[in-house]
């Protein structure tokens, strides 16, 4: 992780985002966003996303986010918010979420969409079979980057408007890019990860 420059204002200074509460590692991706200088509203309702000028959809278990997202009347708002040019970053069970297109999902499964993506679903295995490493990024500098992979899924397949900027050794693609969407099969906010965070952030100041 780079060092911050001490000189200059947080990244997300005067930003305020959500994070979707429903279900996940919520916490961990608050306390990122907040020391990178944002306000972070906690997202339950579709009253406040529209508090909120961009999102994260945290890592958890994809097909209970999809269901609650419905029983809380928030699939319909989150659909249009995200067609309307909302920044978002999904992250594991977030980047399915944000995916067109599913792969190995549980009976009646959902995505919210806009992401011109195929994911699979748990396509690493059993929690048991988490793993870590360090990827190259060259979107985010030099520095590798700490992944943790659980139960993460995999980017199959991508649309011609989508760039890749992150693979594994062998090939999968593990990080991605349209536009205002960002999305990481694995959790940089456990691992003191902050610069998908800070590129996030960098999208929602220049959406506002």
């Amino acid at each position: 992780m780079s060092a911050p420059d001490l000189g200059a204002a947080p990244v997300g200074a005067g930003l305020r985002v959500g994070v979707l509460a429903l279900q996940g590692d919520v916490r961990e991706h608050a306390a990122v966003l907040t020391a990178l200088g944002a306000g972070v509203v906690l997202v339950r309702r579709a009253s406040e996303l529209d508090d909120v000028a961009g999102l994260v959809l945290p890592g958890g278990e994809s097909s209970v986010m999809d269901k609650l997202t419905r029983r809380f009347a928030l699939r319909d708002p989150l659909r249009e918010r995200i067609a309307a040019g909302l920044p978002v970053y999904g992250t594991c069970a977030g980047l399915i979420l944000l995916a067109d297109r599913l792969l190995d999902g549980i009976a009646g499964q959902q995505t919210l969409g806009g992401l011109d993506a195929t994911v699979r679903r748990n396509a690493f295995g059993a929690q048991n079979e988490s793993f870590e490493t360090r990827l190259a990024v060259p979107a985010l500098g030099d520095a590798p980057v700490a992944a943790t992979f659980i139960r993460a899924p995999e980017v199959v397949e991508v649309g011609a408007g989508v760039d890749v900027l992150a693979r594994l050794a062998d090939g999968r693609i593990v990080a991605v890019e349209q536009g205002p969407l960002l999305g990481t099969a694995f959790h940089p906010e456990v691992d003191g990860e902050t610069r998908f965070h800070a590129r996030f952030l960098e999208q929602v100041r220049a959406a506002v």
